[in-house]
């Protein structure tokens, strides 16, 4: 799959960089079934062919519970990269959107998907769990978290959880959006539009679009974002990461 070899090589430097993979690893990767988590699986299944420590690869999907959804395609995908895939049936959209009737339904949410997947994770002999969060995810959430809470942060490359005893990943760190919808629209992923009423519509997209705009009249910003992240070494970003190309 030529078309992966662009995203391959930033989530390669990344996993090098941040000692994200060690011999003997068995990864789940949470798959979402959007853009980003299956271009990571792709990457991963394929980094596992030629990577010098030997590692497998679990696919797992935390099923929300919204009717009329079907991974089907999502398995095919998977066999065809001869990883095994795991769904794991909740009921977490009946909780959110009909039981508590959230109002603002995406903190619990992400709570409780996470924990879905971490269980999974440990139940299927799993000590790290990749998730699908690239370049333009970390700069989003520096901002956010700037913005919102009015505190320097961002997520980590890798964070060990003690109470799991697993350990969080994020091989596409190096890779920005605008290649991993290059490669979506170059390969056949079997990308799901989320069924979820709050998609689009969260604090995230409106940070994505204050960015878009300022990147207009300030090139660069974002890469410049991301570097001031790094050499600052703000929640394990290491002052020597190297910027996406």
């Amino acid at each position: 799959m030529k078309e992966l070899q662009r995203i391959l090589s930033f989530v390669r430097r990344a996993v090098d960089d941040y000692h994200m993979i060690e011999e003997g690893d068995k990864i789940a990767v949470g798959i979402s079934a959007g853009k980003d988590s299956l271009t990571l699986l792709a990457a991963l299944a394929e980094l596992r062919r030629f990577y010098p420590k030997k590692f497998d690869v679990v696919g797992i999907t935390v099923d929300m519970g919204f009717s009329g959804t079907d991974f089907t395609p999502v398995a095919k995908f998977c066999e065809s990269f001869d990883v095994e895939y795991r769904v794991v049936p909740t009921e977490i959209a009946k909780i959110i959107f009909d039981i508590r009737r959230e109002s603002n339904p995406c903190s619990l949410c992400a709570k409780m998907r996470r924990g879905a997947l971490h269980a999974a994770a440990k139940e299927a002999g799993c000590n790290r769990v990749a998730l699908g969060h690239h370049f333009d995810d970390a700069v989003e959430t520096f901002m956010l978290n700037l913005f919102f809470e009015g505190r320097l942060g961002s997520f980590s490359p890798v964070t060990y959880l003690s109470n799991r005893d697993i350990t969080l990943i994020r091989p596409l760190l190096y890779a920005q959006e605008k290649d991993i919808l290059y490669f979506v629209r170059h390969a056949d992923l079997p990308v799901m539009t989320s069924p979820c009423p709050e998609d689009k519509a969260t604090e995230r997209e409106n940070m994505k679009q204050l960015l878009r705009e300022l990147e207009a009249s300030n090139k660069g910003l974002r890469h410049r974002i991301f570097g001031a992240m790094c050499r600052a070494g703000l929640d394990g970003y290491k002052t020597t990461g190297r910027l996406p190309e």
